[in-house]
């Protein structure tokens, strides 16, 4: 039996010789392959002609489970990696596959564990939680209906209701994807952020990313400053330090956050609004970014000079 290992993780765990700019915090790990659904952006998707290893621009190659537990063993216990993240590609005995990785990690290290993977019933997310998951992700992806049925076929208001439901049985272990750039406005995403929020669902924010192969291979990525204006909304949403109904919008594009500039310049100085979003010790570095360009999503903390500018950015949006 073997896991397919992010490029990063293999290198932190002494599989492959890559250097890393910065190394992942978390262990991405994940199990199948040639999904049976049919997402646009995703080199897993059954129609996709892109590299089958490949989640975004990340390179995923395969290694012998028995392979990677004692490297994933050792890394914990020096604290190298503080949490265990596996993607799951909805393939046949998928289900069980999961259950199986999951008790394969739980017998070898005590460690914060999470999972992405798209189930079908709040029974399915109580069994991985109980079964020893810390975290169980529903990747809703799409910001509105008609781009979740666009892009990834189905019905967008039965998955939100189901992390809804999931949310109030299962407080605080219950989160999603967003990615942002797949056609939504600023209002769709950050409205939609803050009905999650309230609820309870964790949100972790993506930049679109074309990959070759893919239904959108040709579609661009988000601009930065919106990125970075719904960034800064999750951030403020999620501390109360704003309120939804207070924050304006014209035309789809934030214009007002209904609190005073200097307000907004404050809570946003320490650059932390501009990190990566998910569990705990989730950096992702470079899922989203090519190295040596301004990232979507820090890996680390920012440097004064890139919180300015990334706070500049915001401040562009309104007022």
């Amino acid at each position: 039996m073997h896991w397919y290992v992010s490029e990063g993780t293999a290198a932190v765990l002494g599989l492959l010789p890559v250097r890393l700019d910065e190394a992942p915090t978390t262990a991405y790990l994940m199990t199948g392959e040639h999904c049976a659904r049919d997402c646009a952006f995703c080199a897993q998707a059954r129609s996709s002609r892109g590299r089958a290893h490949r989640l975004s621009r990340v390179i995923w190659p395969p290694f012998a489970v028995a392979e990677v537990l004692p490297r994933l063993v050792d890394a914990c216990r020096a604290g190298r990696i503080r949490r265990v993240c596996f993607q799951v590609v909805h393939s046949a005995g998928y289900f069980q596959r999961v259950r199986q990785a999951v008790a394969a990690v739980r017998r070898e290290v005590d460690i914060p564990l999470c999972v992405s993977v798209g189930l079908q019933t709040v029974e399915e997310v109580g069994e991985l939680l109980e079964e020893g998951v810390d975290v169980v992700g529903l990747p809703l992806d799409a910001a509105t209906p008609q781009l979740y049925r666009e892009l990834k076929g189905g019905s967008w208001e039965r998955h939100l209701r189901l992390l809804q439901e999931a949310a109030a049985q299962f407080p605080g272990r219950v989160g999603t994807h967003l990615i942002i750039g797949l056609g939504e406005s600023e209002e769709e995403a950050i409205r939609l952020m803050g009905e999650l929020l309230s609820c309870g669902v964790g949100v972790a924010l993506f930049a679109f990313t074309p990959l070759p192969g893919t239904r959108l291979e040709h579609h661009r990525p988000p601009d930065l400053r919106t990125y970075r204006r719904i960034q800064a909304a999750h951030y403020l949403l999620k501390r109360g330090l704003v309120r939804p109904g207070g924050i304006k919008f014209e035309g789809g594009r934030l214009v007002d956050w209904g609190i005073p500039r200097e307000e907004l310049t404050h809570h946003l100085a320490d650059g932390e609004a501009f990190r990566t979003t998910g569990c705990p010790d989730c950096n992702r570095p470079y899922y989203n970014e090519r190295p040596g360009k301004t990232p979507y999503n820090y890996p680390r903390p920012l440097q004064p000079r890139e919180a300015g500018e990334a706070v500049k950015l915001v401040l562009e949006g309104g007022k």
